[in-house]
């Protein structure tokens, strides 16, 4: 979904999401995301995976809508976690 913005804004929104889509926290997750995908492309197939996103967090892969806004939580108390769930 497009935003409405301005030029201005557009380019300024570009460079806020590219400066934190860069950081070393997000680049690992890129990275491990990718192994995690092509292993299980390997494993599964490609079809298994299509609408499917590895949670970095519960540590398996879920569907795209399951894994936004902290699992339904929102994301207000997401940054003051101190372990990871395990299941």
């Amino acid at each position: 979904m497009a935003y409405k913005l301005s030029a201005k804004a557009k380019a300024a929104k570009r460079k806020r999401d590219l400066a934190a889509a860069m950081t070393p926290e997000r680049r690992k997750k890129k990275a491990e995301n990718q192994r995690k995908r092509r292993a299980a492309k390997k494993k599964y197939g490609v079809s298994w995976l299509k609408g499917k996103d590895y949670d970095h967090d519960d540590k398996r892969f879920e569907s795209v809508r399951a894994n936004r806004g902290n699992d339904g939580k929102g994301t207000k108390k997401e940054g003051k976690k101190t372990k990871r769930k395990k299941k």
